[in-house]
């Protein structure tokens, strides 16, 4: 019970306010929160294997208006969760934690409906001056609802949930297995392709072959890749800048 109390308050932490936007653009992706709930559960590596796996299928994820294509919080803790506790291998974890993200859009979408209401009523104390009230319904209603869409699912499926995978799994026929890890094997593809469908455009596209190259014919780690890449775009930012200066001054 302790750690899913854990777990539903680290998925509560990195989908509020309280993480400062950490949250979104970090915590939340499941490569970090896989391997914390790895962390947590006692298995770092098996953590960051399945989150790695997991964030595979979303490297082209992307937010437009407010809709999301799937709940990273969800797939991310629940699904890492999930698989730890159940002993499933990476592809079969990535099988669950794509029903697992459809599911949380709907709390999402409900979360975000909810809270256009409490828009409404800081509008109207903001007519009325009161300061206190709007910046109350500006931070503890809709905390109040991230904590009910998203910390109580989480400590429901994972308190409860590895028990009815393994009272399941033993009914399952091994050929479904099969299919369901060969599934989670090809669905990374699916991710590395819209992420590859974004970068191909003549500003970038020249940029992928080169780590390609780089990774590949020179036998470059990642984190040689990553230091390499740094230092161009910190270059092609400079010399940008200096170009827009002298343009300035002309």
């Amino acid at each position: 019970m302790f750690n899913a109390i854990i777990i539903s308050l680290f998925a509560f932490f990195i989908t509020s306010t309280f993480a400062f936007g950490v949250g979104f653009f970090s915590l939340m992706k499941p490569l970090i929160s896989g391997t914390i709930v790895g962390l947590i559960l006692g298995d770092v590596k098996m953590g960051m294997e399945i989150g790695a796996t997991i964030n595979l299928i979303n490297l082209g994820y992307i937010m437009v208006g407010g809709a999301v294509p799937t709940d990273l919080t969800f797939a991310g803790v629940i699904g890492t969760a999930l698989a730890i506790l159940s002993g499933v291998s990476a592809e079969v974890a990535l099988t669950l934690a794509i029903p697992l993200g459809m599911v949380g859009t709907i709390a999402w979408y409900f979360k975000m409906t909810a809270n256009s209401l409490f828009v409404h009523k800081a509008e109207q104390y903001a007519e009325q001056g009161d300061v206190n009230k709007v910046a109350f319904m500006n931070l503890v209603p809709g905390q109040v609802l991230v904590f009910i869409f998203y910390a109580i699912p989480t400590f429901i499926s994972v308190y409860y949930g590895p028990e009815l995978i393994n009272s399941i799994l033993p009914y399952v026929p091994q050929w479904l297995m099969d299919s369901l890890m060969v599934i989670g094997g090809m669905l990374p593809a699916l991710g590395i392709a819209i992420l590859l469908k974004f970068m191909a455009n003549k500003q970038v596209i020249a940029f992928f072959f080169i780590g390609f190259l780089l990774a590949t014919y020179f036998q470059l780690n990642v984190i040689a890749i990553a230091f390499l890449s740094g230092c161009v775009a910190y270059a092609i930012t400079y010399m940008k800048e200096d170009k827009e200066k002298v343009e300035e001054g002309m």
